[in-house]
């Protein structure tokens, strides 16, 4: 089951978007609570529970100001290629991306925007411990540092929620600088 939680601190300000796993280890370990719920439940031996769609921390989090530097993450990786393979240029699903270092650790590569890039299953298998040229692949786009982080929307669905949370969520997604 997929699905995704928008985090937000204990002022309401938009954090992030989190997997709703991540959500509902977070309200069981009593750090959040549960803003708005999603109509699909998860099940447990013992346990039903809605979907969270939004939560939110019980105590704030100071946010520190990083405005031009982007953190090397996976899905920051994923955002920067557009999550399309950058060797054959296909779209797979999320579970189906991996991530390839360009130059393998074992000829001297390192984990750095410069040398990671998103591939599908297929194209990493294929080009296995060896570079493209060696693979006789050619990368769609260079691999580099973004300056920015591109625009990743949100499909969340907030239609019957309280007023107060579609105009946060539409302020914040609204927002060119929000991430």
């Amino acid at each position: 089951m997929e699905g995704r939680a928008l985090l937000l601190n204990a002022t309401f300000q938009p954090l992030q978007v989190i997997p709703w796993q991540r959500a509902l280890q977070l309200f069981f370990s009593g750090k959040v609570e549960i803003v708005e719920e999603s109509n699909k439940t998860i099940r447990s031996v013992s346990l039903t529970i809605k979907m969270p769609l939004v939560i939110r921390l019980l105590k704030y989090v100071p946010q520190r100001s990083r405005k031009n530097i982007v953190r090397f993450t996976r899905n920051n990786i994923f955002l920067r290629d557009q999550y399309t393979c950058q060797y054959c240029g296909g779209r797979p699903s999320l579970r189906h991306l991996t991530m390839d270092h360009v130059v393998p650790i074992v000829k001297g590569g390192g984990k750095s925007w410069e040398n990671i890039v998103t591939a599908c299953q297929p194209c990493n298998l294929k080009k296995g411990g060896r570079t493209p040229d060696e693979a006789n692949m050619r990368l769609k786009h260079p691999p580099r540092q973004p300056i920015w982080l591109p625009f990743m929307g949100l499909n969340l669905d907030f239609t019957n929620s309280p007023e107060y949370i579609r105009v946060l969520v539409k302020n914040y997604t609204d927002t060119p600088e929000s991430g």
